[in-house]
């Protein structure tokens, strides 16, 4: 950067802004500042009810330990696995809210943030920094804080879109060399996610334009496309997954309505083989969450297909997909948004997989969600149900013959428990 000259702090001076009672944003997902994180954790014994506010987050976190309780408040909007045991022992909390309104909780003062904590690439020669892999609900939360701190490293990806920020609207830089978080399946044989993937590739037609989250079942949806052609990309985040179908020219996004040949994301988490891929790589739109979610925005891209995943769903078409029984694992985080999104694309279809078992053996098609379970998609919003047994759509269909529906793709030795519960629920149940 020609003429320009960048005053770096330390993170004991930069934390300094930081004082009790405020409420403290932090970056998430694969951007999460867990060097930032642990300076300010080091001032524990200062501060009192500093409330913490954060989507996914990752790696380690220790606001979230007991003996920091007087000290952090957790009040996170989604819920992983650094801060679950936080929330059950009442420590930290969780507001059920919709990815794509976060931003507006901001902006609106409902959650008015005093100091922004975010992880940056370095400046370019222009003097900006990128929000990097994950933008998501980053970029307001730097617009709306009154004071932002950012962790500058070097092993950030600059990624195209509404993540560029100029080094002068920080009030703190801090140098760190890190690796970003990364989150990598491996490869171990998952026969029922193998055979749902392949299910799931059927009901997606070439030119279609598909979101699809992370995990054994979406991995398996990507590795069965490789014979369609011209698929677009329209998600809130994505994965290694991808990138065979970019370079093979699965994905080319040439038939989105919006941002037509570019993959669009709020946030990406992977290997470090996928940051690489993303970094100042004009074919993908890191993009504000309140876009990227908006259900309108997601319904003009024709045969808009979302695929998401649950914990459990009833016979009526209620699914569950952040809590088991009383204890908070996720949060609402975007299946909504897409799944209403795709409902309303012309040619469009919502999609939910799930194995028809968990690994204890028990069935995730249930009579009754588990007493204290939450309801993301509603049975209103459910379409497309899919397990290693076969897919069924119950759009339009009544009570009784959803659960018929489900009950043809349980697991075999499930199915004569549920006819049985369903029959005792509706009396005359018949198929």
């Amino acid at each position: 950067m020609s003429g320009i000259q960048i005053k770096y702090s330390t993170a004991q001076e930069a934390l300094k802004v930081i004082q009790s009672n405020q409420r403290v944003f932090i970056h998430g997902s694969a951007a999460t500042p867990t060097y930032l994180v642990k300076e300010l954790t080091k001032r524990a014994t200062e501060l009192n009810n500093v409330e913490l506010v954060c989507i996914s987050v990752l790696g380690e976190f220790p606001p979230a330990k007991p003996e920091f309780a007087d000290s952090f408040f957790i009040n996170s909007l989604f819920v992983s696995q650094p801060i679950r045991n936080a929330v059950a022992e009442g420590h930290a909390d969780y507001i059920p809210v919709f990815l794509s309104e976060i931003p507006e909780l901001f902006r609106s003062k409902i959650l008015p943030i005093d100091v922004a904590i975010v992880h940056v690439s370095p400046p370019d020669k222009h003097g900006y920094c990128s929000l990097g892999v994950s933008v998501d609900v980053a970029r307001t939360a730097v617009n709306c804080a009154k004071h932002v701190i950012a962790q500058v490293n070097t092993n950030m990806p600059r990624t195209h879109g509404d993540g560029m920020i100029h080094y002068s609207s920080f009030d703190a830089l801090v140098k760190v060399d890190e690796p970003l978080h990364e989150t990598v399946y491996s490869n171990v044989q998952n026969d029922a996610a193998n055979v749902i993937g392949k299910y799931i590739s059927e009901l997606i037609e070439d030119r279609s334009t598909i979101q699809m989250g992370i995990g054994s079942i979406p991995d398996s949806v990507l590795k069965s496309l490789g014979s369609h052609k011209d698929l677009g990309v329209h998600t809130e985040m994505f994965s290694d997954g991808i990138i065979p179908l970019i370079e093979n020219d699965v994905i080319t996004n040439k038939y989105k309505n919006e941002y037509k040949g570019r993959t669009v994301t709020g946030f990406c988490l992977g290997s470090r083989k996928l940051y690489d891929f993303v970094d100042d790589n004009p074919a993908f739109a890191f993009l504000d969450i309140d876009y990227v979610n908006e259900v309108s925005v997601i319904s003009r891209n024709p045969k808009m297909h979302a695929i998401n995943s649950c914990i459990e769903i009833d016979l009526t078409g209620q699914v569950c997909s952040d809590s088991i029984g009383t204890r908070q694992y996720s949060g609402v985080g975007g299946q909504m948004d897409f799944m209403r999104g795709a409902a309303l694309s012309e040619g469009g279809k919502a999609i939910i997989g799930l194995p028809s078992r968990t690994k204890t053996g028990k069935s995730r098609i249930v009579s009754f969600l588990k007493e204290g379970a939450g309801v993301v998609s509603t049975r209103a919003h459910v379409h497309y149900v899919v397990t290693e047994f076969g897919y069924v759509n119950l759009f339009g269909k009544n009570l009784r013959q959803r659960a018929h529906a489900l009950i043809s793709i349980a697991h075999p030795d499930d199915r004569e428990m549920l006819d049985r519960q369903a029959r005792d629920r509706w009396r005359k149940f018949s198929g």
